[in-house]
């Protein structure tokens, strides 16, 4: 087994070598996985992060495989960060998860559909565009810096031209299963970036998010306590949906988040693709 794991390890380090990256900064470059290898690095970086560090719940099999996996890994694209100075060669330290609509609808659906009712969001959004959902995302804690964060962003923007996306959309979540722990931060998203009606999903097992009521709870406050992922979709115009999703699995208090990516200034893209419609 030794073996069979350091062989397996050797073959992925020569492709993440070898592969064509979207954007290069430095040590770190970031592209989309093009190999089984590379999907499993991206699975065994999330589970030392989503079981090992935040508290999700493994069961037998995800114990045994070492690995975060589910079925809608096959269908989507892998967003890696690739460090290539690591002390066993280059391996994966930052991850998204992409799924587009067109996919989508040709298979099971969205992810969040299990945790949303995304009516609103199908019957108008494409319009604009195909409909992208984001998810699985995690960086290594050595690498959570601006640096990662970016190559990560660089590398949306470049597939969000490729794919003529018009919506961006996912979870953000709070770490703990109480939503009262978080509820001025909640009540915050609720008062000043609650989606319009046509747009907003609803949560399917509905836990209120307006917990405090407008002007009882300290504003700036709660922007500052929000996790740092959410903050970044909330700068580039993010909107969230109605109610927040316990989920027990992750440890987490689920927050549904759309982008539009129109609202994504010009001025921010051209900061993460230099100016280029395809990089």
């Amino acid at each position: 087994m030794q073996q069979t794991e350091s062989a397996s390890t050797a073959i992925c380090a020569r492709r993440l070598a070898t592969s064509p990256h979207i954007h290069r900064q430095g040590r770190l470059d970031v592209r989309l996985a093009r190999s089984d290898e590379e999907v499993a690095a991206a699975q065994a970086l999330r589970h030392g992060i989503f079981y090992g560090e935040m508290g999700a719940r493994a069961d037998a099999a995800t114990i045994e495989a070492g690995r975060d996996i589910d079925p809608y890994d096959s269908l989507c694209d892998h967003l890696l960060v690739i460090d290539h100075e690591g002390p066993e060669g280059p391996r994966v330290v930052g991850t998204y998860r992409l799924l587009r609509q067109d996919v989508a609808m040709e298979n099971s659906g969205f992810y969040s559909a299990g945790e949303y009712d995304l009516g609103p969001l199908l019957r108008t959004a494409h319009q604009g565009g195909q409909l992208l959902e984001l998810g699985r995302s995690c960086v290594a804690p050595a690498f959570r810096d601006s640096q990662t964060i970016s190559l990560l962003w660089r590398g949306i923007a470049s597939y969000l031209a490729m794919h003529d996306i018009g919506h961006m959309f996912g979870c953000a979540s709070f770490h703990g299963t109480n939503p009262d722990d978080h509820a001025a931060e909640l009540s915050y998203l609720f008062h000043h970036h609650l989606a319009p009606p046509d747009l907003r999903a609803r949560a399917l097992v509905h836990e209120p998010m307006d917990r405090l009521p407008a002007g009882s709870y300290d504003v700036r406050g709660s922007q500052r306590a929000l996790p740092p992922l959410l903050k970044g979709y909330l700068r580039v115009g993010a909107m969230v949906g109605d109610g927040a999703h316990i989920d027990r699995q992750f440890n987490t208090v689920d927050v549904f988040v759309l982008m539009p990516v129109e609202r994504i200034t010009r001025r921010y893209l051209d900061r993460f693709t230099g100016g280029c419609e395809r990089c």
